[in-house]
């Protein structure tokens, strides 16, 4: 799980339990997610990549920059 690409479906941040869709074995699964620099807010739609995975269904993102 760490270092797969997903996107945010649901705003990530401060106080917020969000949620991302992240391609797994040949489809997409939804994960709750929090940011992984703990002030950090992201925003729906946004490109992610998973820094920590903690099962059964929780990951930790971080914004994914092109460059």
């Amino acid at each position: 799980m760490v270092g797969l690409m997903g996107r945010v479906t649901g705003t990530v941040g401060p106080g917020l339990v969000g949620e991302v869709i992240v391609r797994v074995r040949g489809g997409a699964e939804h994960f709750l997610a929090y940011a992984a620099a703990g002030k950090e807010r992201i925003e729906t739609g946004t490109v992610v990549m998973v820094v920590e995975y903690l099962p059964p269904r929780t990951v930790y993102v971080s914004a994914a920059y092109d460059g």
